[in-house]
């Protein structure tokens, strides 16, 4: 046998800060106390003085230190952690990445070998981290979480926890700095702390967590087999027959949802088994658009029996309400079957049954004609066949010596049969009332009258007269059933070929409209939208006046055919193209606005971005500016001669960062806007390097310079070029080891010329090195508490704009090295 597996509890939360780690603690010291053998693994206190007070004298497996690119690093001793083998491991932070080295890429990976060794095991994760949820958390607070976990690691613990409180509550104890440092917390309050964030992320929680009580909820009815409906959340089906009345149950159905908070709208349509007696693709299409847009799902089962189908569909949903449109069939038909509607509700049960009326309520209203099971030409050789072949067969039997009436009488059903496998239906009624005629007449006694003396006849010529109509109505049945399925499997094939070419093409809508003319052998296809067009395929200049068939796509949209009149057969693909082609237009126009508003959306998360940085970054050097003026200023205070010169050389270095500030600040606008102004030169890389130096001011004495007095003339701008220089190289001077100064080389690479900048800090992981030039954030994590993070970003964009390109490196035995390429002057 396997060992045991371990369990697996998770305290979810929807911010930093809510207490998920401060109730795991609780937890893990309940259980200490009960006797069980409790050891923490991992614990990030963040600082926190309540949180780290909280472990109190629980055991801790000692961390391992790990060194990697030069740097020093700690990460969870899951080897001692094994070897240890307590019943149960406290491991904060599920999604944590670890450092390359480790046993596992991921920490929930360390975890999931802690379970598989019999260890349970309490952790936390909050909602940003879930790996479904990443794009809708970046989209509501502009921060992309670089370290997330699956889903399905989450759901497949055996109790998840929500740890959850108010915006206005995790706002005070940020204020009260129970989460953040001083520091940090004008900057947190203004970004991702939020209220409209945090209410935001709390709604995800709930919801997040709310399915995964759902899922399992479902799993303990279908374990237990309960098949009565739990009204734990109301779910509203709405049951479509592909009528126009479709409409109208979808809006009721939507109201009906509303009435009550979090409830949900599922369309279906219950398809025959035997897919012959499907409803109109066009009119389906349409109403799958509606549900959609009103927040609803849309659903299509198989069923030989409707109502049953709809009812096993609505039980598996575990839903609360239906809503049924009111027969549309005559009283006549009512007689014969109860009508979907009522069946329904006498099967239902627990489920309530809304029967909504409608337009076309109560009455058959005005059926489409039925086009004939046969062709016109098999229908006349039918009637040929019953006014020529029955007298005929009359005259043969008439000369015959006196056979029995039961022999007359089969050999006229093997005529009617003959007539109806040729004819159909009609022929083969006309040829049963014709031969029952000449039975009577000519073969029944009395003779030569419509009379029968014996009752046997009668029922003889009964049997005939019933078999024969019998057999009449199965063969135009079935001549029926076979021109459906043929025209069934060729809509079929029309649609999927449509579907297969809308999604290899590029342009939904030209390759919509344009295999339409090609099915259909048209000249031109047109899409109108409010009367304009808005796609044509064909020949060009299509007018609603010169179509040889206008089919209603939309609320306001009108597809045009020109070419050739069409069958009225084909309508029902040709509507299915229209509604199809109405989504395709609404699709490219959402992607056209969306397009247009990225832009817009950027350039706010730009600014948003822009003020929470420099926030801090303009603070910084105006309040050591000011406190130094103040100071010099001050009657209170007298300061000698080497005090004078610190303050006077502080508030310069202030004033100077924060004119560094400044300018990257405006030339980042000015690449956003493409307002830049280059003016490229002949320069000398010897001559640029230099100044590049001396604007860094003291500390970069230290930096090596291996720059050949031979290296071929640059064509760049001087000043930008300086600034990309003064960025990378102080960028590379902040992450260097002390002992180890970074150095700046060059080299000619046919018409290119490299600098190259390289340090031998701990350097950045290959698959994070795009992440460097992401304004506003410093090695992926958007922390601006130590610097805007514009200075890569911004040499980046300054060195494309003088024709070349800023790109990173590994530097052998660790570090980074960043290489500015960039064209050589013109001989």
């Amino acid at each position: 046998m396997g060992a045991v597996q371990g369990e697996l509890r998770i305290y979810l939360g929807a911010a930093p800060g809510v207490g998920k780690t401060y109730a795991m603690l609780e937890e893990a010291h309940r259980r200490a106390e009960r006797g069980t053998d409790v050891v923490v693994g991992w614990v990030e206190t963040h600082g926190r003085k309540h949180t780290a007070a909280m472990i109190g004298d629980l055991e801790t497996v000692p961390r391992r230190h790990l060194t990697y690119r030069g740097g020093a690093f700690t990460e969870m001793d899951l080897d001692a952690l094994l070897e240890r083998r307590p019943e149960v491991a406290v491991v904060d932070e599920l999604a944590h990445s670890n450092v390359p080295g480790s046993r596992h890429e991921k920490r929930h990976q360390d975890v999931r070998a802690l379970l598989d060794a019999g260890i349970s095991v309490l952790t936390t994760v909050n909602v940003q981290h879930l790996e479904s949820l990443n794009d809708v958390v970046a989209a509501i607070t502009g921060v992309e979480q670089r370290e997330t976990v699956p889903d399905g690691v989450v759901r497949a613990a055996e109790q998840v926890e929500l740890v959850d409180m108010t915006p206005e509550a995790l706002r005070r104890r940020m204020a009260h700095g129970n989460v953040y440092p001083p520091e940090k917390i004008d900057a947190a309050l203004g970004n991702w702390f939020r209220t409209g964030n945090l209410t935001a992320l709390r709604e995800l929680a709930l919801l997040w967590l709310a399915d995964r009580v759902e899922e399992e909820l479902g799993r303990y009815r279908a374990d237990h087999g309960i098949d009565a409906t739990w009204e734990t959340r109301e779910r509203v089906v709405v049951a479509l027959a592909g009528g126009a009345e479709g409409e109208t149950l979808i809006r009721r159905a939507s109201r009906i949802a509303a009435r009550s908070k979090g409830a949900d709208v599922l369309a279906v349509h219950v398809t025959r088994s035997d897919g012959l007696a499907g409803a109109d693709p066009a009119v389906l299409a349409r109403q799958r658009v509606l549900v959609e847009s009103l927040g609803g799902t849309y659903h299509q089962v198989s069923g030989a029996d409707v109502p049953r189908a709809l009812l096993e569909f609505a039980r598996g949903v575990n839903a609360t309400q239906i809503v049924l449109g009111v027969s549309s069939r005559g009283r006549f038909q009512q007689l014969f079957s109860a009508g979907v509607g009522v069946t329904t509700t006498i099967l239902s049960g627990s489920i309530d049954v809304h029967l909504v009326t409608h337009e076309r309520a109560g009455r058959a209203g005005r059926r489409d004609r039925v086009a004939p099971a046969l062709s016109r030409r098999r229908r006349t050789a039918g009637f040929a066949v019953a006014l020529t072949g029955l007298p005929l067969l009359t005259a043969v039997l008439w000369a015959l010596p006196d056979p029995p009436l039961i022999n007359d009488i089969l050999l006229f059903l093997v005529t009617v049969v003959g007539v109806a496998l040729i004819g159909g239906l009609w022929p083969a009624l006309v040829a049963a009332v014709l031969g029952s005629l000449l039975l009577n007449w000519f073969f029944t006694p009395p003779y030569n009258a419509f009379a029968i003396a014996r009752g046997e006849n009668l029922l003889s010529l009964g049997i005939f007269v019933t078999v024969a109509v019998a057999v009449s109505w199965v063969v135009d049945k079935a001549a029926r059933t076979t021109r459906q399925a043929a025209e069934a499997a060729a809509e079929a094939q029309t649609l999927a070929a449509v579907a297969g070419g809308v999604l290899r093409g590029q342009r939904p809508l030209p390759a919509l409209l344009d295999r339409l003319r090609e099915t259909f052998g048209l000249d031109t296809v047109a899409l109108l939208a409010d009367g304009t067009t808005v796609a044509e395929v064909g020949t060009p200049g299509l007018r609603p006046a010169d179509a040889h068939m206008t089919v209603h796509a939309g609320e306001n949209e009108t597809v045009l055919l020109a070419g050739r009149t069409l069958e009225a057969s084909d309508r029902r693909v040709v509507e299915a193209f229209a509604a199809q082609a109405a989504v395709a237009w609404r699709q490219e126009r959402l992607a056209a606005e969306a397009a247009t508003a990225r832009p817009l959306a950027e350039a706010n998360r730009m600014r948003t971005a822009l003020l929470a940085a420099v926030s801090h970054d303009l603070r910084t050097p105006l309040a050591s500016a000011k406190a130094a003026v103040a100071g010099l200023r001050s009657p209170d205070v007298q300061f000698g001669d080497e005090d004078r010169v610190e303050l006077l050389a502080t508030a310069d270095e202030s004033l100077d960062r924060l004119g560094r500030l400044v300018a990257n600040l405006l030339d980042m606008s000015r690449l956003q806007t493409g307002a830049l102004g280059v003016t490229a030169i002949e320069i000398g890389a010897e001559d640029v390097v230099p100044m590049a130096l001396e604007d860094l001011g003291p500390e970069a004495r230290q930096v090596a310079v291996r720059v050949p007095e031979d290296l071929p003339l640059l064509r760049a701008d001087p000043g930008l070029l300086e600034r990309v220089l003064v960025n990378v190289i102080g960028n590379a001077l902040r992450y260097s080891p002390p002992g180890r100064p970074p150095m700046v080389t060059g080299s000619s690479h046919g018409d290119v010329v490299e600098l190259r900048v390289i340090d031998h800090g701990p350097g950045i992981p290959a698959d994070r090195w795009d992440d460097v030039f992401l304004p506003f954030q410093r090695l992926g994590d958007r922390d601006n508490h130590a610097g805007v993070g514009l200075g890569l970003a911004l040499s980046r964009g300054l060195t494309e704009a003088m024709g070349g390109t800023l790109t990173p490196d590994e530097t052998p035995g660790g570090g980074l090295t960043m290489i500015i390429s960039l064209p050589v002057a013109a001989a």
